[in-house]
């Protein structure tokens, strides 16, 4: 019986550190898919930001302004949201099956409509594995307290 405890004891270790490589790995692919879609706010990239993006994207503001897919990468590419910098900062991952939650602080320079300003926010961004790639399917910003 004792050996039957340390067989079983033997494959729960096993298995999680199987489980723990493993989320590791989408980690990493949701960490790439982040930054993938930094550069793509930054270029103005509509592609990519299409590519990034659920086509049922909620892609909420700071202020509370709601945008869907089309709404955002419009805004982004026509310069209306023009993003010089953007540093994600304090990054966490969290996996839990097909969903992955983000959150970091934004800290950019933007000059939305020809108007140069700094700014920090919350964000809080949720993705979801759909066929094989992480896709945005939802962004809430806050205002951070200080």
């Amino acid at each position: 019986m004792k050996s039957f405890s340390v067989l079983v004891l033997m494959v729960l270790v096993q298995f999680s550190a199987f489980a723990q490589k493993s989320n590791v790995k989408e980690e990493t692919a949701v960490g790439n898919r982040v930054e993938i879609l930094r550069k793509a706010m930054i270029d103005a990239d509509g592609v990519k930001l299409k590519e990034l993006t659920s086509e049922n994207l909620n892609y909420v503001h700071s202020n509370g302004n709601f945008q869907n897919q089309t709404e955002f990468i419009d805004g982004i590419v026509s310069g209306k949201s023009d993003f010089v910098t953007i540093d994600f900062q304090n990054q966490t991952i969290t996996i839990q099956n097909d969903v992955a939650i983000v959150r970091h602080v934004l800290a950019a320079h933007t000059k939305d409509d020809g108007v140069d300003r700094d700014i920090k926010i919350g964000i809080m961004l949720v993705w979801q594995k759909q066929k094989n790639n992480w896709v945005l399917i939802a962004r809430q910003a806050y205002k951070l307290t200080t």
